[in-house]
């Protein structure tokens, strides 16, 4: 079957939007084939600096004939319906249309449409120009004469050519025709920009991936990246160093080349008394290099691995001079940032904090700096941490914010405030503290061991939390600008991975306290915000959202160790035929008391008369002592937190619950035995609330 080639060359494009596009391109062109009914065996995205490229294969040369009847008004229906229906049909009049007749409704129109098959290189010449013209790249600009004119063609880069053919492997393809921004679609393109800048003719997916790489194109991504990677090794181990690998800078750095060469620079040892993790931020953030560790070390080495794009007639030599010239410049400053900073103390910084504004409504840094102090001192207890401590660790967190080296490179905040901490002798755990009451940023980050990082990390997410939530600053939908999930999922991992006792709601109105006459954060409303990140992190691990629901529906639930605890407990229970059979008979209930509650307009929420339902049917009598106990019983093991003690003690209904419905008739003739058992109903749905809010429960 035919194959696609489609290849977009353009000026360089930006290393982070390459593999988005790529991606983009092959959804865009596929989607749209699909929907018009032209379905494919196999289709594959590629991009380097300089192109876009896609492989369809198995395409259909022609898309299959559609027949459709498509039903209209009935005979003698109203004009306008009539025409609309020609219309939507496209016909001329009714003669064109069939007759038909239906036993129940009687005569109506019936149009038959038959639309032959559409060849695919004129489907492909209809969709690719509006997939090029309406390409979603985060910014695009235009180019030359043409972008005077109105609707002028937009690009990331200007656009220099298209590759478009479609045909079968067996005969010669032929190029799609179509045409934009007065770049027609052929068979020309070019491979690297100086090793080979001859125009190359190119028919076919398999003669265009050979024909590059003759060209000094690797246009796989991935195998860019592994030729970068086995080469930086190799040269690595053949001068006795470890490469430091870094898949972020790899994903970046395969982005910037079409034919990677990998050559090592050097610089002098005495940059080496720069904190390592700053010298890697200068190579790293400057110039794109990676950075070398003596054998079987953890010491950086003199020497970083840089990618060429060039194969350099002196072997790379003047590339990877110039190269440590830039580096050994950038180290200069490094080092010049470092001497400076260490001769200032962490404390001595704070003032400059109070002139940094964190929020125009939450007031300046400095002001955040004593919330996080008073909080952390707070917390500290609950933790297990030492309050002093925990309040050093948050005053000095964010000092090194101001300093010079942090200013350079944002991304040392933290680990360079623990270097400077170091030096000025501050205890091991304030140190720690000051890097990791960041952490954790994400859901794979590590998180804090130390209890005066926890309450330092605690304490930091919570101000943030409870500050936003006072000046109504939440997230909405996809836009989150302060990281309050990240913030709240951070809350999340510091409790459960470190088994902590914490009343949240108590925690946020300790926060409240802090933020001096501005009005308080909506604790319930944040307590919900903090249920539904649970739920995300719970239903990733295998968790049911409806679970974490019904705890949460229960008051109180702002521990939320225990409501994972529960959350578990109940899952456990409802797995067993126990469970589910209770589930049923609770559900069951709950729909005869909300039909009975509507009807009669009462709630039936008052307790049952014992004497009554003694006097009752034995299965009547036999439920409502249950009840009793198992309520009793799964009341005193919630007091002690022994869930599974609970979901045992409601497990013992289910069979008198089973016997219940099958022998007793709730909609009795005498209205206090009616009502007396649809109290007794009540005290079911109540005695399930001991352990959730089952109505909350799916199935």
């Amino acid at each position: 079957m035919p194959d696609l080639l489609l290849e977009l060359r353009s000026e360089e494009i930006p290393a982070r939007m390459q593999r988005r596009a790529a991606e983009d391109l092959k959804k865009l062109v596929t989607d749209a084939l699909v929907e018009r009914g032209f379905l494919y065996e196999g289709a594959r995205a590629f991009s380097t600096p300089r192109r876009l490229a896609l492989h369809l294969a198995g395409l259909p040369a022609r898309g299959e004939a559609v027949r459709e009847e498509r039903r209209g008004p009935r005979v003698g229906a109203p004009d306008a319906a009539v025409q609309g229906f020609l219309k939507g049909a496209g016909l001329t009049s009714l003669d064109q249309a069939k007759t038909v007749t239906d036993p129940k409704k009687g005569e109506f129109y019936l149009a038959v449409i038959e639309r032959p098959g559409r060849e695919t290189l004129d489907v492909l010449a209809e969709i690719l120009p509006e997939i090029i013209r309406t390409f979603p790249w985060p910014k695009s600009m235009r180019w030359g004469a043409a972008s005077a004119e109105p609707g002028a063609l937009r690009w990331v880069r200007p656009l220099q050519s298209i590759v478009a053919t479609f045909g079968p492997e067996t005969e010669t393809p032929e190029i799609v025709p179509f045409s934009i921004g007065g770049i027609a679609a052929g068979t020309v393109t070019y491979g690297h920009r100086f090793l080979a800048p001859e125009p190359i003719e190119v028919r076919r997916f398999d003669d265009y991936i050979q024909a590059l790489e003759r060209a000094k194109v690797i246009l796989d991504p991935e195998r860019r990246k592994d030729v970068i990677l086995h080469d930086a090794r190799d040269l690595a181990f053949a001068r006795g160093l470890d490469l430091v690998e870094d898949e972020g800078l790899l994903e970046e750095v395969s982005g910037l080349v079409e034919w990677p060469v990998v050559l090592m620079g050097s610089f002098d040892d005495a940059f080496l008394d720069i904190p390592a993790e700053a010298i890697r931020a200068t190579i790293r953030a400057n110039q794109k290099c990676f950075v070398l560790r003596k054998g079987g070390s953890e010491e950086l080495a003199p020497a970083f691995i840089l990618v060429s794009n060039l194969v350099a007639s002196d072997g790379g030599q003047a590339i990877a001079a110039g190269n440590e010239r830039v580096v050994r410049a950038r180290l200069s400053d490094a080092k010049f940032f470092w001497e400076t900073d260490k001769a200032i103390r962490l404390e001595d910084r704070l003032p400059k904090l109070d002139a940094i504004v964190f929020h125009e409504k939450l007031g300046t840094q400095g002001e955040r700096i004593d919330r996080i102090a008073a909080l952390a001192r707070a917390l500290a207890p609950l933790v297990g941490a030492d309050p002093a401590l925990a309040e050093r660790a948050a005053r000095l967190a964010k000092a090194d914010l101001v300093t010079e080296m942090v200013g350079e490179f944002p991304e040392l905040q933290g680990l360079m405030g623990r270097k400077y901490a170091a030096l000025q002798g501050e205890h091991d755990s304030v140190c720690a503290a000051i890097e990791e009451h960041y952490k954790p940023l994400g859901p794979s980050d590590r998180v804090p061991s130390d209890t005066v990082s926890i309450a330092a990390a605690l304490a930091d997410k919570l101000d943030t939390l409870a500050g936003f939530w006072a000046i109504d600053e939440k997230p909405t939908g996809s836009k989150d600008p302060f990281a309050l999930r990240r913030a709240a999922l951070g809350v999340i991992r510091l409790i459960l991975d470190r088994g902590l006792r914490l009343r949240l709601l108590e925690q946020v109105a300790a926060a409240d306290r802090g933020l001096a006459g501005r009005a308080g954060a909506d604790a319930r409303d944040l307590l919900a915000f903090f249920a539904d990140r649970l739920k995300v992190y719970l239903r990733d691990q295998g968790a049911r959202h409806d679970l974490i629901d019904a705890v949460f529906a229960l008051p109180g639930q702002d521990d939320l160790l225990m409501v994972v605890r529960r959350v578990e407990a109940l899952a456990k229970f409802l797995d067993t035929e126990d469970g589910k059979n209770l589930l049923a008979g609770y559900k069951r209930a709950a729909n005869i008391l909300r039909i009975e509650e509507k009807k009669d307009g009462r709630a039936y929420d008052a307790a049952p008369d014992s004497g009554l339902a003694a006097a009752g049917e034995p299965a009547e009598r036999a439920l409502a002592e249950a009840l009793a106990k198992a309520r009793e019983t799964a009341s005193a093991a919630i007091a002690r937190e022994d869930f599974a003690g609970a979901m045992q003690a409601l497990s013992t209904l289910r069979a008198p619950v089973d016997a219940f419905f099958q022998d007793v008739t709730v909609n009795a003739p005498d209205p206090k035995l009616r009502e007396n058992r649809l109290l007794l109903l009540n005290a079911l749905r109540a005695a399930t609330r001991e352990v959730a809010e089952f109505a909350k429960i799916e199935g």
